[in-house]
């Protein structure tokens, strides 16, 4: 970790990343796993050290934009300064973790919960290392396989995300995340998942989609993911209209609030423009009236007027080709 500030930053706002699946979840998935007692003293231990890890990535998240803010106004610490004291505040929690596992080396959720800490702050290799510590004790364990699967696809060979991701769903078919962590690596690395799976690129739309409305289906009120399956329909040629249309939609009635609701207006007039549907689309944007979407909902309204004249000169002198044509003399034609 060269730069742990800028690497924790990124964990913490990237938005398009694969994401990693909580080691607590349990869930009914008809696969013999092993059952956590938790009157276990370890088990116990190891819940309460997963509570102060999460508390120190908030302590640290809270130095940096703390400090952020103060830089901002010529104060606040230097970048080295605050590495080394989020460096030393870090290294409380490695500790906590290294010993544990030294008293408790069969505890395969421990090894799961430091590498999940590990790949928080940007040490992905000794994540992965514990990653597999853990799909060794309990290669049954649904998340083990997520989690790798999440590393190599950032780091390859992109067939092993996905073989591991395949298996993550096998061992539980109910976890939605599975499927959208899965359906955004194969979207974004079309050419690998052609060559694993000997399609071509639109069926590989056609598998990154189905994914995502797998996920979707599993998680209907997730905004989020509704959204990140109806923005893949851009990335596709030619537009696939009505497909796109019909996840915007459900995106719509995923909406929590106003503002969601008016950024889906947005995109729905979007493709609608696209798909030369002026009127709806004009419908569309005077129903977004927040003020940020102000300057989007200008473009859009330019680019609507912009499409829609383009549209209508290519019709008129298409028409008046053809009145030529009919009105030319015979020896002309």
């Amino acid at each position: 970790m060269n730069d742990l500030t800028v690497g924790l930053l990124g964990a913490l706002l990237a938005t398009n990343q694969p994401q990693a699946v909580s080691n607590l979840v349990q869930q009914e998935t008809g696969v013999s796993v092993a059952i956590v007692n938790p009157n276990d003293p370890a088990e116990q231990e190891l819940q309460k050290l997963m509570e102060d890890d999460d508390a120190v990535l908030a302590e640290v998240d809270g130095w940096i934009q703390t400090n952020n803010a103060l830089v901002s106004r010529g104060a606040g610490e230097t970048k080295e300064a605050l590495n080394q004291r989020i460096h030393a505040r870090l290294d409380t929690v490695r500790d906590q973790y290294a010993d544990f596992l030294r008293r408790h080396p069969d505890s395969s959720r421990g090894y799961l919960a430091y590498g999940s800490f590990l790949d928080d702050i940007g040490d992905e290799q000794a994540g992965k290392v514990q990653f597999e510590n853990a799909s060794q004790l309990d290669p049954k364990n649904p998340a083990v396989w997520n989690n790798l699967a999440n590393y190599y696809g950032e780091n390859g060979p992109l067939t092993n995300a996905f073989a591991d991701y395949a298996r993550a769903i096998e061992l539980d078919p109910a976890e939605p995340v599975y499927y959208q962590n899965f359906a955004t690596t194969v979207y974004l690395f079309r050419k690998d998942a052609r060559e694993f799976y000997g399609i071509n690129e639109q069926q590989v739309f056609d598998k990154a989609l189905a994914l995502y409305r797998k996920a979707v289906q599993l998680d209907p009120d997730n905004f989020e993911l509704a959204t990140d399956y109806a923005e893949s329909y851009y990335g596709i040629r030619p537009l696939r209209t009505n497909d796109a249309l019909v996840a915007w939609t459900n995106a719509l009635n995923s909406a929590h609030n106003d503002v969601e609701r008016e950024g889906v207006f947005i995109h729905l007039a979007r493709v609608k423009i696209a798909a030369l549907r002026f009127d709806e689309a004009r419908v569309q944007l005077d129903a977004v009236t927040n003020a940020i979407y102000a300057d989007v909902k200008n473009r859009m309204e330019r680019n609507l007027v912009e499409r829609e004249n383009a549209a209508t000169n290519t019709v008129t002198i298409s028409t008046n080709s053809v009145i030529a044509s009919t009105n030319a003399p015979a020896s002309a034609k």
